[in-house]
């Protein structure tokens, strides 16, 4: 699997460089993600926080509930990067955002027990009623 990926925001303020597999992949059905991102699903990528780098701007953040800290970009606004106490050792990342999302395949929903009731998307994958770290 490619280790090397790059993406950024919608205006190019921001962009990242990731150097790992992206192999964790989910849809997040969550409301907190619904609200913050204005979709009805997020889906990331959790990967190592060190394999993880800023390479142009700077992030603003938003703590989106006690345990986790949301960064976007200040000028248009896309979400970017989540990071999560709960697994202090890694970062998730919007796979919207990646330069080339379609190389990415989605592994499990989490969040299932907050989706939306009409929305059916890969009814295949495994699915996790909230989220097993």
């Amino acid at each position: 699997m490619q280790q090397d990926h790059s993406g950024g925001c919608h205006c190019g303020e921001l962009r990242y460089r990731i150097q790992a597999p992206l192999d964790d992949v989910a849809h997040c059905h969550c409301s907190i993600c619904r609200r913050c991102s204005g979709g009805t699903i997020t889906t990331w990528a959790t990967i190592p926080l060190n394999a993880f780098t800023w390479l142009q701007g700077k992030p603003r953040s938003y703590h989106s509930s006690a345990t986790c800290t949301r960064y976007f970009c200040p000028n248009c606004g896309a979400q970017l990067a989540l990071f999560t106490t709960r697994s202090s050792d890694s970062i998730d990342i919007t796979i919207a955002t990646l330069d080339d999302p379609e190389q990415i395949t989605v592994r499990r929903h989490i969040w299932v027990s907050t989706r939306l009731p009409w929305l059916h998307l890969d009814p295949q994958l495994p699915e996790e009623r909230e989220e097993d770290y």
